[in-house]
């Protein structure tokens, strides 16, 4: 896929929480298309934390998320997200008298 310019972009993208992580490497490590890499900032606790350093590679998967021991990533599809953003809450409905 790629964006008006030709450059490509990648199906999803993924939300860290950099100051909960803990550096495990394991997003790094098991992510298929090999898109994350530790940052080289540290949060509070002293860690690195991932950032996603090839978007155009990312599929979405939540693979990151899926092994992450504290929920600190997770991925989402591009498709995903703009069906969440397009939706809106259902309104409920009000009581009706008898």
């Amino acid at each position: 896929m790629t964006d008006g310019q030709g450059a490509k972009r990648g199906k999803g993208t993924v939300f860290v929480s950099g100051e909960i992580c803990k550096g495990c490497s394991y997003c790094i490590d098991f992510c298929p298309t090999d898109c994350l890499e530790f940052s080289h900032d540290f949060n509070a606790k002293g860690y690195h934390y991932p950032v996603l350093a090839r978007p155009a590679d990312c599929t979405g998967c939540d693979l990151c998320g899926l092994y992450c021991p504290d929920f600190a990533i997770f991925g989402m599809r591009f498709r995903d997200l703009e069906k969440r953003q397009g939706a809106s809450p259902a309104e409920p409905s009000a009581p009706t008298q008898p």
